[in-house]
């Protein structure tokens, strides 16, 4: 399954890269973060982050969709 991800903060620093298209087997978005954990040598650990599907907060359990957009999202300081 292809699916878009998208990359913000500390997540597109360790990428490279601010989005891409993936082709997967996970259907999950913690599966596919656990993927690209590895892939990327990500130092956030899933319980750290929360994610979108297009647009939309959901739990990682969430079952994707053919090109779906994800996006993890990290913690954030500002001020």
């Amino acid at each position: 399954m292809k699916i878009s991800v998208k990359y913000f903060a500390a997540l597109r620093e360790q990428a490279s890269i601010s989005e891409e298209i993936i082709d997967t087997v996970y259907s999950k978005p913690g599966d596919i973060y656990a993927e690209l954990k590895l892939k990327y040598n990500f130092s956030l650990n899933i319980d750290e982050l929360k994610v979108a599907v297009n647009d939309c907060y959901e739990d990682f359990g969430y079952e994707l969709k053919e090109m779906d957009t994800i996006v993890f999202i990290p913690p954030v300081a500002g001020g």
